[in-house]
């Protein structure tokens, strides 16, 4: 069976150490980290993509729900928490399961079997038809159809869509290169990430996309080549 990698949010070192030892035994998760507050979880997740995600919603400074408005990604998620009275907030962000503290090794097994009831890694990426970013100070859902391209903006990109809004957002592109979905986006340019099904025509080093020109880098030229099709 394949390891979810996963990062454990949680302030109290006890509870994390409780989780680590759950993953280990149960031979399916991979531990790649522990973060104590939102920050630090999120300057990791900026970097790195994680199949799932143990999360603690009350912790010094913002809370676990405020991470979930701030990533990029969509991984899954298992909340651990002593109060009920987050349940709601749970539905709302579409949480794979909620672990009561304390809890037992074998409801800690019962949440990851909801995961990957069939023994597979869930896909951060692959299945999903949106994604989610945070900008104008809320979160907002862009889907994959609706984007034209993602353009670097030094330590934010912009979204350009359809309808031509954009939306500006903290991230990078090369973090997202990792998150967005395979079949629908291709990294043509250190600055650039484009909707494949949007391109109009190519000229020389340059696509179109809706009267865009996005410029195409000799080191991703024949990636796109490939992409396209293009003989």
């Amino acid at each position: 069976m394949s390891s979810l990698a996963c990062i454990i949010v949680e302030d109290l070192q006890v509870a994390a150490n409780y989780l680590e030892k759950c993953c280990e035994k149960s031979g399916q998760v991979a531990v790649k980290g522990h973060f104590v507050n939102v920050p630090d979880a999120l300057a990791y997740l900026n970097e790195n993509t994680v199949d799932l995600i143990f999360l603690d919603v009350e912790m010094p400074g913002a809370n676990g729900f405020e991470l979930l408005d701030q990533i990029a990604f969509s991984p899954k998620v298992i909340l651990t928490t002593a109060k009920k009275e987050y349940a709601y907030n749970a539905f709302q962000y579409n949480v794979s399961d909620y672990l009561m503290k304390p809890f037992t090794y074998q409801r800690f097994m019962e949440a990851l079997q909801k995961i990957q009831p069939s023994g597979e890694t869930v896909s951060t990426n692959s299945a999903s038809d949106h994604i989610y970013i945070k900008a104008d100070g809320k979160l907002i859902r862009l889907n994959n159809d609706a984007i034209l391209y993602i353009e670097s903006m030094g330590d934010y990109v912009k979204f350009v869509t359809a309808d031509n809004k954009r939306y500006i957002t903290h991230n990078t592109i090369k973090n997202l290169e990792e998150k967005v979905s395979k079949q629908h986006f291709l990294k043509v340019h250190r600055s650039y990430i484009v909707n494949l099904h949007k391109i109009d025509d190519m000229r020389e080093n340059m696509l179109f996309i809706k009267g865009n020109e996005i410029p195409v880098s000799k080191a991703n030229k024949q990636d796109v080549f490939k992409r396209l099709n293009i003989i």
